[in-house]
């Protein structure tokens, strides 16, 4: 089966005053049509960057360093601005964690949705505007030709992110890029908006990268998930396997740190001790070895390749190696 998204050691780098960081440290991982890949990890661990590589807006001071990016055959990593305007937006969209920060608050929805459909799809701004009205009905916006002329500061959160979401599949996307969709929503929003894009892949067959930390959400909307920390992916697996049996120590404590509904009131929550260490100052061997429980001196002083536990299960870890060797 041909991957619609190939990711191959991509290496993002970022220029301080002082030095080159390395935020993405030469991940790979494959993402194929209809399919939706959860990334999940604590803040700074690198999942936005990867989506912000993937889609070309890394900024002035930003760059793929390393590696290639093969969407629909072509590698994204050597394509031009130009050509990306092309691209993103119309066969790539994003949703982005704040939808304020995703709306202009000075132009009406309707404003906005027509902009990019007729620069995209090639429409009048008659038919762009019934168009745009028929997208925001799809995400179940109520008053949709009313919410046209209304400005997002009218509009509450969970409407300004349908909004959001009806402009990235506008175009019908062959890719739609969630970053921390449903984060500032409640839950009873969040759960409507998981419901959409599920119904929205089905319906068109709209291959979903959605980046959170809610392990709930990657256990209800994913088909496979790759865990991040410090940059690197540190366990990839289809989603049944990861939770019924994390091999990273890291996973591991995510996993713990959950809380389960028959949790007495007086028990403490799991957590993970130590911090994420930043990208100026990665430790030696493995990235986790300062906060894991179970770290031997090999950790310290090696780093561990990504191993492969099964044809679906890998792991930075080498007590996965030395588990394997002695099966073997």
């Amino acid at each position: 089966m041909k991957h619609l998204l190939e990711v191959v050691n991509l290496q993002t780098a970022f220029q301080s005053e002082k030095s080159e960081i390395i935020a993405v440290d030469e991940i790979s991982f494959t993402l194929n049509a209809g399919e939706t890949l959860g990334i999940v990890g604590e803040s700074g661990c690198g999942k936005s960057i990867t989506s912000l590589s993937i889609i070309g807006l890394l900024g002035k001071k930003g760059r793929v360093k390393k590696g290639n990016i093969y969407f629909d055959n072509e590698d994204l990593a050597q394509t031009s601005e130009s050509d990306f305007r092309k691209i993103r937006g119309n066969q790539i969209s994003m949703i982005f964690q704040e939808p304020m920060t995703s709306l202009n608050p000075v132009f009406t929805i309707g404003n906005q949705m027509i902009e990019g459909i007729k620069l995209h799809m090639k429409l009048s701004t008659k038919e762009a505007r019934s168009y745009a009205i028929e997208m925001l009905e799809k995400v179940r916006i109520p008053r949709a030709e009313e919410v046209m002329k209304e400005y997002p500061h009218v509009l509450s959160g969970g409407m300004r992110q349908r909004v959001v979401i009806a402009m990235a599949l506008a175009c019908k996307p062959k890719l739609l890029i969630a970053d921390e969709p449903t984060t500032a929503l409640d839950v009873t929003i969040q759960a409507q908006i998981l419901e959409l894009m599920r119904n929205l892949k089905e319906e068109s067959e709209t291959a979903i990268m959605f980046i959170t930390h809610d392990l709930g959400v990657i256990a209800e909307m994913a088909d496979k998930v790759i865990v991040m920390y410090a940059g690197q992916i540190v366990e990839e697996a289809d989603v049944f396997t990861l939770f019924k049996n994390p091999k990273h120590p890291y996973t591991q404590g995510l996993m713990a740190s959950i809380p389960h509904i028959e949790y007495e009131e007086e028990e403490r929550l799991s957590s993970i001790p130590g911090t994420v260490p930043t990208p100026q100052n990665m430790p030696k061997g493995c990235r986790f070895h300062t906060r894991c429980p179970y770290v031997t001196e090999q950790c310290k002083q090696e780093r561990p390749d990504l191993f492969q536990i099964n044809d679906t299960h890998k792991s930075r870890c080498w007590l996965v190696k030395t588990e394997k060797h002695n099966k073997e």
